[in-house]
């Protein structure tokens, strides 16, 4: 009986800490769950009971404030409404497509996420991407291993890094705060001489490369389109075929952000018909599909979602994500919240 009273009196102690609830578990909660260990809030881990999603929500409709989510578990209108007493949503994810930002403003829910630890991450593998695609070093690397080398001889050339125009794309709302993250990409390719162009809804002072507010207009004076924004209603297929034909038979399209903000069927379309040179891509539209055209062409480089997939950008995740939670119900200034200008 002893060794059961620690036991006891933890339960005791967490029992008055505030709730979070977690639909699903997030990777992030099931790689490193000791790191969500807090005195300041407990998990209400969902899918870890018996009742119907609904009925589980509705049980604890007056008590939870806080929703811990990720795209396994999207808060869409329908979860708000279960829960009225919410405040805040946070997400273990860079990503924001799985929360209804509408809902949650005309509520006054705040929302926080957590892609400025992963912007490193994501920006290393967008430039590996690139120059992969450029180099047609996967493409070498089949070459060499099927032993065609030495029946076929030299390998075709690739092309050089430096000669492309970089593009750094979206139309999020930035700030200050924002900008120092979505630059990781464009500091690591200015280092290959490339030149940075950017689109987004209006200019930013505080950015030092050339802006354009019309993605078609930007594609035409490019090499290179780098996605990089998140997945929105506004987003959605906003590389379209138009941008891609602009973009030209050299042209290069990487995407480490979202698969649908690319018109994906109009992608492959172009890649087969060469009307765009080749594309670089760990997104896809309807994951885990992937077009089967694209498994055929040696332009393209495709990866399975993992730009920022490391162990040390995961537990930096965990931190923030916990101290947002922390400084949420102790009516702190958020880490990371989603600014609207």
């Amino acid at each position: 009986m002893e060794s059961q009273l620690p036991q006891e009196r933890s339960k005791l102690r967490t029992k008055d800490l505030p709730q979070v609830l977690v639909m699903k578990p997030p990777p992030l909660l099931t790689l490193f769950e000791d790191k969500f260990i807090s005195t300041k809030f407990q998990l209400l881990k969902a899918w870890e009971s018996t009742l119907p999603l609904d009925q589980f929500l509705t049980t604890y409709a007056g008590s939870v404030r806080a929703v811990l989510c990720s795209g396994a578990s999207p808060v869409t209108p329908h979860i708000i409404r279960l829960l009225p007493s919410v405040q805040f949503v946070v997400t273990a994810s860079a990503g924001i497509n799985h929360i209804d930002l509408n809902e949650c403003r005309r509520l006054g829910i705040a929302v926080a996420n957590a892609a400025a630890v992963f912007s490193d991450d994501a920006a290393d593998a967008a430039v590996g991407l690139l120059i992969d695609v450029l180099r047609k070093i996967s493409v070498a690397d089949r070459f060499v291993r099927r032993g065609l080398w030495p029946a076929m001889g030299d390998y075709p050339f690739g092309s050089k890094v430096i000669i492309s125009l970089f593009v750094c794309f979206t139309q999020e709302s930035w700030d200050c705060r924002t900008w120092k993250h979505r630059s990781a990409v464009a500091k690591r390719l200015e280092a290959f001489g490339c030149t940075v162009l950017y689109n987004s809804r209006k200019p930013k002072p505080w950015v030092p490369y050339p802006f354009y507010s019309n993605v078609h207009e930007l594609a035409c004076g490019s090499d290179v389109l780098v996605v990089c924004c998140g997945l929105t209603a506004e987003t959605r297929h906003m590389i379209n075929r138009e941008v891609m034909v602009a973009l030209g038979k050299q042209g290069i399209i990487v995407n480490v952000a979202r698969g649908a903000i690319i018109d994906e069927k109009e992608m492959v379309v172009c890649l087969v018909h060469g009307e765009i040179g080749g594309a670089a891509l760990d997104v896809f539209e309807n994951e885990p599909d992937v077009p089967k055209q694209l498994l055929q062409l040696d332009n393209v480089v495709l990866t399975p979602h993992r730009a920022v997939f490391t162990p040390e950008g995961f537990m930096a995740a965990c931190d923030l994500v916990v101290a947002n939670l922390e400084a949420f119900f102790e009516d702190k200034p958020l880490l990371s919240p989603l600014i609207d200008e």
